[in-house]
């Protein structure tokens, strides 16, 4: 079993309609644990409760709102499965940990769930692989500032960033709001739905390119599975288009390794800037 599988593997569900898991700091930045890899987790165990109940089992939507930092610890997944139709399903997913004998929501999402076989024909409109620097010039996430690379979630990951989009890491931001880039699982597990969704959370906040310190929370999460990726190393870009008040959005494209659109995210963060 492959780390990513490992630590999305959950026990459930209980009477009480719960999924289990236990977080690790293997996956954490910063303080926390990575969004990406407890999106992944609540999907897998949302599909499993859609599944029982005569639904769908892919992500096809994953729309979430964060409402505190997830630590290392039990946590539990309670799916509720909305309705059940012909080619897509609806779900609830409310994620929490227990803390002190209190149960403390982590966050809650809303999916659409379908079967992505049935959207694999020619698309009549997409968006194209970003120009990225090949990835023998790419720099590795080893390469980062030690507050990074040490981070557990860069440990399991193989990143590497177009150089033209890291002069944030030696003090000199471009400014131009975007990072480019290609991603792999670090021990060589092939993409698939479910790792999307964390490749959707991977890179590093696109507003460090802006000059941005810390850490930079997830607000709200909008993420859409285009279609399976093929084996190999995806393709990503995240860029910003507007910064205010200590607010900003980030969108990221995912391309797999043919040079199809395979995923996208819009997400609200919080930035902390220098003061001026």
């Amino acid at each position: 079993m492959s780390e990513f599988d490992e630590a999305i593997t959950t026990t459930g569900p209980g009477d009480d309609g719960a999924y289990v898991s236990a977080l690790t700091d293997e996956w954490g930045i910063g303080e926390a644990v990575n969004g990406g890899l407890l999106m992944a987790l609540a999907a897998r165990a949302t599909g499993d409760a859609s599944q029982r109940a005569g639904g769908h089992t892919d992500t096809l939507s994953f729309s979430g709102i964060f409402l505190s930092p997830s630590s290392p610890g039990q946590i539990h997944a309670r799916p509720t499965v909305l309705r059940t139709g012909r080619s897509m399903s609806s779900a609830q997913v409310v994620v929490t940990q227990p803390v002190d004998g209190v149960d403390v929501e982590r966050f809650r999402a809303l999916l659409t769930l379908g079967d992505l076989d049935r959207y694999t024909d020619t698309p009549r409109k997409t968006v194209v692989p970003s120009p990225t620097a090949p990835l023998s010039e790419c720099m590795s996430a080893g390469d980062a500032p030690p507050s990074l690379s040490q981070s557990g979630l860069l440990k399991r990951l193989d990143l590497r960033l177009d150089p033209a989009t890291v002069g944030w890491a030696v003090g000199a931001p471009s400014g131009h709001g975007e990072l480019r880039g290609w991603l792999r699982l670090q021990d060589d597990r092939e993409p698939d739905a479910l790792s999307l969704l964390l490749a959707l959370d991977a890179f590093p906040p696109v507003v460090f390119d802006l000059g941005s310190q810390g850490w930079a929370p997830t607000i709200e999460f909008t993420g859409y599975v285009r279609a399976r990726p093929a084996p190999g190393w995806l393709q990503v870009r995240t860029h910003t288009d507007h910064v205010a008040g200590g607010l900003f959005n980030e969108d990221c494209t995912v391309w797999d390794s043919t040079g199809a659109l395979v995923a996208q995210s819009r997400q609200l963060g919080a930035a902390r800037f220098p003061a001026t």
